[in-house]
């Protein structure tokens, strides 16, 4: 019983308990629902005002007036806003806040503000407050040479006038800041100050001057450069990777050592190539710093991750039905178990630094498919194989619908369609865009750096497309006109180079512009003249004979007289002459074998020599005359590109052959027995015993004979030249090139020829000695120096009938604009000259090094100035040539 009490009691409690608890929970559950009603009903009375708010209140826009300092009229300001009187608007609302932006970006205003006037029931009145912007009266520019300050205005738009604007003050800084830094001034500072003044004019104006101060400090170069991490590749290599960024050091020529940031950061992505083109393909830069030493130097710290070393495992094409995957696998290269090289599989796919590599997406592009895109996947790189899919969209092969030309203003469209390789209708091909580019480069009537393509109205559905090529014509005639001094005495020069003439508007008066232009031919007149020498000459070559086909004929005439020196009077005595006149005819036929680069020509040339009362050491009659009746045959390949002035790369060879009949077959004279009788009488001249009117008959005896000999000339003449042209590093070029002539005799008996005989040494350019004699350039020793030894071991004056030149040319542009270019140049070059195989040796040089400056303009041509030093002796004497100074006109680039 008393345990039921017990139990009784408890139970009793806890009713108490529960009782109390659920009043708690009752009182609690209350108060929330009173809570959530009162913020329920709370929150719908401010979701309506917020509704109000956004939505705001529509009005009819009554008037606007006009507050502030500012030049402009109020319908000005007004029209600028884009707010009209009559319209209705919404307060607040998008078009106060649009007007508000318009007028901000008008950039001609300042504290600008919209503000309620009044309200009249649905009509309200507005009132546009702002001030003008200040404009700029006067810029000065500190801390940089004068030269450079009207530069700086121009490129910062910092024009009289201009609004001064925050985003005007921040913008010029930058780009200061910038331009500096990229020249290695990594310490440059900029402040812009500016001071308000009067306007004298328009007192109401408000105008400020500016003052920029730079402080561009001291060039800032790398000292050192150091690696962390890097486990794989030599610290050499990688700074060898970085192209831009070079630590200092004293064989850095090509390359300062300045630091600029921009181009920093372009090499670490080069350090990380160079790794990917080593295998490991998950290196990765992890940080980089610049820690500044001094006002002068910084070092770089660069931490690398090398990763793991991977290699290529099986690479599957996907997608390709115009090439078969061992066709695709041929230009491909890459092959399973190499070492991966992300950098070879890249440019073996799409090879963006060389238009005319042997890559995936240039066999694609050259047959048509310009649409077509290929991209390597990577499907697996499991145990570090790297397993790939090339996958390629082909797409349509697409053809040119419309091929046009633009920016010819002088050159007529058939001279420029002519040299196109693409035409309407014709299946795209990315080597005849390039080539045609070339071409056109090529022909000298436009700015090469300048020409340009547009492809138009693409339609890869139906696979065509418009090709436009820009170009921008530049001066293509030229005209010599000057004085000077030399061959003993002053010399005067005309030129007349037109290089677009056209001939058949030579009578059509309107064409004179000042001569008529435009049909691709070139046309030459020169006179020149001193008081021991005249030189008439006149050439015209039309390059498409016909205009069908790429056939260029050429014609020239030209006379010369030379008067004898007088050394006791030290003038030319013109009763003693040898004169030159001569005529030309030639072909030159572009060729499609081999490929279409080579060049087959052909011509015909007379010369008449006619000698009265001329003696010289050259040669041994005086009076008479010769004939020289020759056949020219030539092959060359020219594929340089894209400036004829400034090649950047590319080769240029020509080999050719000049030959005449071979008269001592068939005139009957016997060779033999006048060479004989010619020793015989050369053996009185040389013997002293003899009495000197027996010397002076075998003298007249000889010149007989030589007269003779030399009634037409009967020789052959073999040419080779070839040079190249290579972008070693950017804008630096290299040209090597090599050159040999041989001048021979059918006739041993007959002997080699007085005339076209090689002469070498100095700037190349012909002097007053007008024989027919080939004169070659080797800067570093004086004009036609390079003579060949006579059997005593003297000098002769009589040119060589062999020679062999090498040269060496290391160029890099200042300018290649339309106007004028201009380039430096270093080399090192070496030649000589012989008369006879027995004596030859093509390396017993006359070697030379030094510097050159070379300007084209072109109406003037080209101008340029050498500075070489002879490291050999000239021929007959024994100690170095030493400086010698050359300048150049008219010189071949």
């Amino acid at each position: 019983m008393q345990q039921l009490l017990n139990i009784k009691k408890e139970n009793d409690g806890l009713g108490k308990q529960v009782n109390k608890l659920t009043n708690k929970v009752l009182l609690k559950t209350y108060l929330l629902f009173i809570f959530t009603l009162l913020f329920f009903v709370n929150f719908q009375g401010l979701q309506a005002q917020d509704t109000n708010a956004q939505n705001g209140k529509k009005y009819t826009v009554g008037g606007i007036d006009v507050i502030g300092e500012t030049s402009f009229s109020k319908q000005t300001i007004v029209t600028y806003s884009g707010l009209r009187v009559g319209e209705e608007v919404i307060i607040p609302g998008d078009k106060i806040s649009n007007a508000i932006k318009k007028l901000w970006n008008s950039n001609l205003f300042n504290n600008i503000e919209i503000y309620i006037n009044r309200i009249e029931d649905n009509v309200v009145f507005l009132e546009i407050r702002l001030d003008d912007l200040p404009e700029l009266n006067e810029v000065k520019i500190n801390g940089v040479k004068k030269s450079k300050v009207e530069k700086l205005i121009t490129e910062n738009t910092l024009n009289k006038g201009v609004k001064v604007t925050e985003n005007l003050i921040t913008t010029t800084k930058n780009y200061l800041i910038s331009k500096y830094k990229k020249e290695g001034f990594y310490n440059t500072k900029v402040n812009i100050n500016t001071i308000e003044v009067q306007d004298t004019i328009q007192t109401s104006k408000s105008v400020m001057n500016m003052v920029v101060n730079i402080d561009k400090g001291k060039k800032v170069k790398v000292k050192e450069i150091h690696f962390s991490g890097n486990t794989v590749i030599p610290d050499s290599k990688l700074k060898k990777a970085m192209k831009n960024t070079k630590q200092k050091s004293i064989t850095h020529v090509l390359k300062r050592s300045k630091f600029i940031e921009t181009d920093f950061k372009a090499d670490l992505k080069s350090i990380v190539d160079k790794y990917k083109e080593n295998g490991y393909r998950d290196a990765r830069v992890l940080s980089d710093s610049v820690v500044v030493i001094d006002s002068k130097n910084v070092s770089v710290y660069i931490n690398l991750e090398v990763g793991e070393l991977y290699s290529f495992g099986k690479i599957s094409f996907i997608g390709n039905t115009v090439y078969s995957d061992d066709v695709l696998r041929r230009i491909l290269r890459i092959y399973p178990g190499e070492t991966y090289n992300g950098t070879l599989l890249s440019k073996r796919i799409a090879d963006n630094e060389n238009p005319d590599a042997s890559d995936i997406t240039n066999l694609y592009q050259n047959n048509g498919y310009l649409f077509s895109t290929i991209n390597p996947v990577e499907i697996s790189a499991e145990g570090n194989i790297i397993d790939l899919e090339i996958r390629i969209s082909e797409g349509k092969p697409v053809y040119f619908t419309n091929v046009t030309v633009v920016g010819n203003d002088v050159t007529n469209d058939h001279v420029i369609y002519r040299e196109l390789h693409t035409r309407p209708g014709q299946l795209y091909n990315k080597s005849n865009v390039i080539r045609t580019i070339r071409e056109l480069s090529q022909l000298g009537f436009f700015d090469a750096a300048q020409i340009a393509t547009n492809f138009n109205n693409p339609n890869p559905n139906e696979g065509t497309i418009d090709l436009e090529y820009v170009v921008v014509e530049t001066g293509s005639s030229q005209i010599e006109l000057q004085g000077g001094y030399g061959g003993g005495g002053f010399i005067g020069t005309l030129g007349l180079s037109f290089n677009n003439f056209s001939l058949r508007n030579l009578f059509n008066i309107k064409e004179y512009k000042p001569v008529p232009r435009g049909d691709g031919q070139q046309l030459s007149l020169r006179l020149q003249a001193s008081q021991f020498y005249q030189t008439y000459s006149f050439s015209f070559s039309e390059p498409w004979l016909g205009g069908e086909k790429p056939v260029q004929f050429s014609t020239s005439v030209s006379h010369t007289k030379q008067f004898l020196y007088d050394a006791q009077t030290g003038k030319a005595d013109r009763d003693k002459a040898f004169t030159i006149t001569g005529l030309s005819v030639g072909l030159a036929k572009r060729l499609n074998e081999p490929d279409n680069f080579f060049t087959l020509s052909q011509a015909i040339s007379y010369q008449h020599y006619n000698l009265k009362d001329y003696n010289t050491g050259l040669f041994t009659f005086g009076d008479g005359y010769s004939n020289n009746l020759a056949y020219t045959i030539g092959i060359s390949r020219n594929s340089t590109y894209n400036d004829p002035v400034y090649p950047v790369g590319g080769s240029s060879f020509s080999a050719s052959a000049k030959v005449t009949l071979p008269y001592s077959l068939f005139n009957n004279v016997d060779y033999y027995a006048l060479k004989h009788d010619r020793e015989d009488l050369q053996a009185i001249v040389d013997d002293p015993n003899y009495s000197n009117s027996q010397r002076v008959t075998a003298a007249e005896g000889i010149a007989e004979i030589d007269q003779e000999r030399f009634k037409w000339l009967e020789f052959y003449k073999i040419q080779f030249k070839a040079e190249w042209f290579a972008e070693i590093v950017k804008k630096f070029v290299l040209k090597p090139s090599v050159e040999f002539g041989f001048l021979g005799a059918y006739n041993q008996n007959r002997g080699d020829i007085p005339f076209e005989r090689f002469f070498l040494g100095g700037d190349g350019l012909g002097s007053y000695s007008l024989d027919g004699r080939e004169t070659i350039s080797l800067r570093g020793y004086p004009n036609q120096s390079i003579q060949p030894l006579d059997e005593n071991g003297y000098a002769t004056s009589d040119g060589g009938t062999i020679y062999n030149k090498f040269s060496l040319e290391l160029r890099y542009p200042i300018t290649l604009k339309a106007q004028a270019k201009i380039y430096v140049l270093g080399f090192v070059e070496g030649g000589i000259s012989y008369n006879a195989f027995n004596d030859y040796n093509p390396y017993d040089l006359k070697r030379s090094a030094g510097a050159g400056l070379r300007v084209f303009m072109p109406a003037f041509g080209l101008l340029g100035i050498d500075l070489g030093y002879g490291f050999d002796a000239l021929p007959g004497q024994t100690q170095p040539n030493g400086w010698e100074t050359h300048f150049i006109i008219g010189q071949q680039f």
